[in-house]
């Protein structure tokens, strides 16, 4: 919840209070004068100081009094000057029909410029109290011309001398009136400047008001430490920044100055151990030119927690690259004395230099499909590991894919009739020439081939998708497996994940579609996989390798055929 703005009772009032108390002054003031001229009015008659004429003047003058009171209704500047003209009129009138200057109501001929003073106010008392005067000038003139055509009145001392105390009552009340209203808006400023100034002060940053230059014309709020707001006084911005980051700091304020934020973080001068982050705006100041105004934060802790994160990042790199680096070693240092193995038992088992007997024999068997396994596992690993150290170099040359992707069906194509699984491959006619690695293209193949065999029962079948799409090679692999959970999809295609139950996993090492993905993202490409738990699972290849073969024209060039016009 948002509290209302909360003020000092002992403070100057706010200027929409302060015009509230002057507007009741005001009426007041027109109120007092209506019962003023009124009296007057019936004191004279009684007397006999007012008769003809004259005492329709006297109530004349009583008509402004009264209209001012609509200003309790409605107040503007159109309604100030409205009744202001009512007051010449009013004073015009008195003046004529009681003679002018010579006459009994002489003293009201000067009550347009006070009323003017009453009105004005602060913000239009020099052109209204302009305006009474020419009122004034008016009412007198009118009076003067009256007793010049009509005649001389009788002098009558007591009311004319009543008038001019009445009106001298009046200006001194509306002066003071003016002068208070004037008092109050001022107080009223000044409280305001000095609730900005104290809010400005409290600032948790320091606020900056500078030239172009960098020279601090005012600063504003708590300094970050190391930044001394009377040395930026002193010397201007740019003496306080460390020299390697100025140029920041310059390109910040040109940013500025070209009607755009500009924000730089630099090290002060004395304590370059620390940071400041200053951000800077343009601001206009009328025709003194373009001014800057600038937060400085200190930025300290957060330039710390960055350089912490940085190194954390660099030591993860490092002991990652060390890693991938150790399991490419050992991956080379394992597959050589397997080669032998492999090759000894292979031996054994096509029994080249004689007979074994049949239970050595199958052990020999077992030897060489486990080496077998191991060796594909090695290189698995060894392929992963160079493609996260970025040291597997594609070779790329041009192809026709459906013959890299036919020989990787032969080879597993046995696998798949010994498990009493269907191999269905979709390759079209015509050569799909492609500008990929060959090598990863059939590891690729045979990965996402050899996990669809593996998971899918007997009796189920795997289909092979080859086609080109614009400039993209489709490889798409689908079975009727087992399937994959929803939840483990996303996990599927990083290094040893695996999915499914455990004797499910143990079947693999996780490397397969993980060596997939990483091949296609050389190529540009991506792998996705879909697949419903139960039913089956299809994994898409995309690469955008494929290259558009122009037609051969026919021998001798193309045929001409001459058009018969004349029908």
């Amino acid at each position: 919840m948002t509290s209302a703005p909360r003020h000092d009772p002992h403070a100057s009032p706010p200027p929409s209070r302060a015009m509230g108390d002057g507007l009741s002054a005001l009426t007041a003031w027109h109120a007092a004068w209506a019962g003023g001229a009124i009296l007057s009015l019936v004191t004279g008659a009684t007397l006999g100081w007012l008769s003809g004429p004259a005492i329709f003047g006297a109530a004349a003058i009583a008509v402004p009094g009264l209209a001012g009171l609509a200003l309790v209704w409605r107040d503007g500047t159109g309604e100030r000057s409205l009744l202001l003209m009512v007051w010449t009129l009013a004073a015009l009138a008195a003046a004529m029909l009681s003679g002018g200057l010579a006459g009994p109501l002489a003293g009201y001929g000067i009550m347009p410029f006070v009323a003017a003073l009453a009105l004005g106010g602060p913000r239009h008392g020099v052109r209204l109290a302009q305006a009474g005067a020419v009122g004034s000038g008016v009412a007198a003139l009118g009076g003067q011309l009256s007793a010049l055509f009509v005649g001389q009145p009788e002098s009558q001392p007591l009311s004319a001398s009543a008038s001019v105390v009445l009106a001298m009552v009046f200006a001194v009340l509306a002066v003071r009136l003016s002068w208070r209203l004037r008092e109050n808006k001022l107080n009223a400023a000044e409280a305001m400047s000095q609730r900005i100034e104290t809010l400005l002060a409290a600032q948790p940053a320091l606020t900056l008001v500078l030239e172009p230059a960098g020279r601090i014309l005012a600063a504003y709020g708590s300094a970050p430490p190391a930044l001394d707001p009377e040395g930026l006084f002193q010397s201007g911005l740019f003496a306080a920044v460390h020299a390697p980051d100025r140029p920041a700091v310059l390109a910040a304020i040109d940013r500025a100055v070209a009607g755009q934020e500009g924000q730089a973080q630099f090290a002060p001068r004395i304590a370059l151990d620390r940071r400041v982050n200053l951000i800077i705006r343009r601001m206009d100041d009328g025709d003194s030119g373009p001014r800057l105004i600038a937060q400085a934060f200190d930025d300290t802790r957060q330039f710390a927690t960055e350089i912490g994160l940085e190194a954390a990042r660099a030591e993860a790199e490092a002991r990652d690259s060390g890693k991938t680096r150790f399991l490419a070693n050992m991956s080379h240092e394992l597959r050589t004395p397997l080669n032998a193995v492999l090759g000894f038992s292979d031996i054994m088992r096509q029994r080249l230099f004689g007979p074994l007997p049949q239970k050595y024999a199958d052990y020999a068997d077992s030897i060489h499909e486990a080496g077998g396994h191991l060796l594909e596992l090695i290189n698995d690993v060894l392929d992963v590991s160079k493609i996260e150290a970025e040291r597997y170099e594609l070779s790329r040359e041009r192809f026709d894919a459906r013959e890299v992707v036919s020989a990787a069906v032969a080879l597993v194509r046995v696998t798949a009739t010994d498990k009493g699984i269907g191999l269905n491959s979709l390759v079209p006619d015509d050569p799909l020439t492609v500008d990929a690695d060959r090598r990863a293209l059939k590891q690729i193949t045979l990965n996402l081939l050899s996990n669809a065999i593996k998971f899918t029962p007997a009796g189920g079948s795997v289909t092979l998708t080859l086609e080109v799409i614009g400039p993209y090679l489709e490889l798409v692999v689908s079975d009727t497996g087992v399937g994959i959970a929803a939840r483990d999809l996303k996990r599927l295609g990083r290094p040893f994940e695996q999915a499914g139950a455990v004797e499910q996993k143990i079947q693999g090492t996780g490397l397969g579609l993980s060596l997939v993905r990483a091949l296609a993202e050389l190529h540009g490409g991506r792998m996705s996989l879909d697949s419903t738990l139960g039913e089956g699972t299809a994994v898409t290849v995309r690469m955008p390798v494929a290259v558009a073969v122009r037609p051969v024209a026919p021998e001798g060039g193309a045929e001409i055929i001459a058009l018969n016009l004349g029908g």
